[in-house]
């Protein structure tokens, strides 16, 4: 048996931070892992004893290991104790601060350029999995709005301006990523975007040449593998189960093409919504370092977990590999359209070069309203309090699934995101409801949207969060007429 580590944690534990005690230790955990510092199997203090050589309470301590056990990245040995999972890789993950520092370590698009001189009808409609818009208070947005605009025309900032957004905005976003998310990031390492698909759309501009490939899931979010087309890459679909993508066929398909990116959407695989597990994150960095390729890391609805606290994001202990891509439009409003998207810094000049040739710049005074609802708290309440709503339909959804389908639809409900993905095993249910659902007064993306390949896998991503129960439910009961189960 391996015996216990002599944990010192002190220097990360710091109780005048925002984050919540329990939360620090998780993350500190998880970086301790992935420095190889505790290896696979590796047995931890108790609860007792580490919650006395950190000086916090027992309970703070059974709350981290609890949480880490959910995640993936302990296990516990009924009486022995919790330790390490075994599963994880044995070798120690590498540290970015080992190369130059903020280097990229996989090959981009580098430019050489000057300095810059600074729904509808009585269709009820499901999304993919969007927020409420009648949730957010407009009278809290119209009043940043207000004091936005005041004071950007104080200092004379509604000029054209930086192609990376605003600085008052990207600053906000630098200290919400370090305090949440565990991204230690500067300013400039931050471009803003309008919305998630256009940070895709930067990070394919800025990595491929044609004839490069890009990995991704095989049942993915099609508009990023647009994106990945259009610059001329060759998209290969790889199979996905309930732990993510299959780390194997990646390995595979990197010797056997020239693979420069890797497209993921790990903590809500977008639209299975299942996570890919620690042990497989590890060793998909590993191979991105081995073969030199850079993870696209979509993270479109971090803030949606409902079991258990996020994962950390990909990038967060591994930056110079990972391009992290984010967006405020679930937070906020969706037709803000304010995004963003993570990276070292040679590679985010190379994007704000590709805003220039696209749309010079986005809107100051919506950044900057935004980053006043973030200074401000009003962000935060507003998804605590969503938080508990979306969460709530959520259970209702799944209620009015299994009531309306029974056992002709196949789900798993998600503990996390704003949507849930059904398959039928019939197929042809999903034939009648692709062709009947707008007789039947309801709309949703078809069943084959989200296969890279025609012959692939089908079925409906239903968005819940955007509608009420009520609402919900009759969009379900429209659905079961289109699928001829009345």
């Amino acid at each position: 048996m391996l015996r216990p580590w002599s944990i010192s944690l002190s220097e990360r534990i710091d109780a005048t931070r925002d984050m919540p005690l329990y939360l620090q230790i998780v993350y500190a955990l998880i970086h301790e892992i992935q420095r190889g510092r505790l290896m696979p199997g590796a047995f931890l203090p108790s609860s007792r004893e580490l919650a006395r050589t950190l000086q916090v309470n027992r309970k703070t301590i059974v709350l981290a290991y609890e949480d880490l056990i959910a995640q993936g990245w302990l296990q516990s040995d009924a009486t022995r104790g919790t330790r390490v999972a075994s599963n994880l890789p044995d070798q120690p993950f590498e540290q970015p601060g080992a190369g130059a520092p903020g280097a990229a370590e996989y090959r981009f698009n580098a430019v050489d350029g000057p300095p810059f001189v600074l729904s509808g009808g009585d269709a009820l409609t499901f999304d993919q999995g969007t927020p409420d818009a009648r949730l957010f208070p407009t009278d809290l947005l119209a009043r940043a709005y207000r004091d936005a605009i005041v004071q950007a025309n104080r200092r004379n900032r509604l000029r054209y301006g930086d192609p990376r957004g605003s600085l008052i905005l990207r600053q906000a976003l630098a200290d919400m990523l370090a305090a949440q998310r565990g991204l230690q990031v500067g300013v400039n390492n931050i471009c803003l975007t309008r919305g998630s698909q256009m940070g895709v759309a930067l990070a394919a501009r800025a990595l491929l040449k044609p004839g490069d490939v890009v990995l991704m899931e095989a049942l993915t979010y099609a508009p990023a593998a647009q994106a990945f087309r259009a610059a001329g890459a060759q998209v290969i679909g790889l199979p996905l189960d309930a732990d993510g993508i299959d780390v194997d066929a990646v390995e595979k398909a990197c010797r056997a093409h020239p693979v420069r990116a890797v497209f993921l959407t790990p903590h809500h695989q977008f639209p299975t919504t299942v996570a890919l597990r620690p042990e497989r994150r590890l060793r998909l960095l590993e191979l991105a370092r081995q073969f030199a390729f850079a993870v696209i890391e979509d993270d479109y609805d971090h803030e949606y977990h409902f079991e258990s606290q996020p994962l950390l994001p990909m990038a967060s202990y591994a930056p110079n590999r990972v391009i992290y891509v984010g967006s405020l439009s679930k937070l906020t409003l969706p037709s803000l359209r304010v995004g963003y998207v993570v990276a070292p810094e040679a590679v985010i000049d190379a994007m704000a070069h590709a805003v220039m040739s696209l749309d010079r710049q986005g809107n100051l005074v919506t950044e900057e309203a935004v980053a006043e609802l973030m200074d401000s708290g009003e962000l935060r309440r507003h998804i605590r309090k969503t938080q508990v709503i979306y969460d709530t339909r959520r259970r209702a959804f799944d209620t009015a699934l299994a009531r309306t389908f029974g056992e002709t639809v196949q789900y798993q409900t998600p503990d996390g995101g704003l949507a849930f993905w059904l398959t039928f095993p019939d197929p042809a249910v999903l034939d009648r409801i692709d062709a009947n659902g707008a007789a039947a007064g309801v709309r949703f993306a078809p069943s084959n949207a989200y296969s890279l390949n025609s012959k692939g896998e089908r079925g409906l991503r239903l968005g819940f969060a955007s509608l009420t129960d009520e609402e919900a439910a009759d969009g379900l009961a429209r659905i079961k007429v289109a699928a001829g189960q009345t």
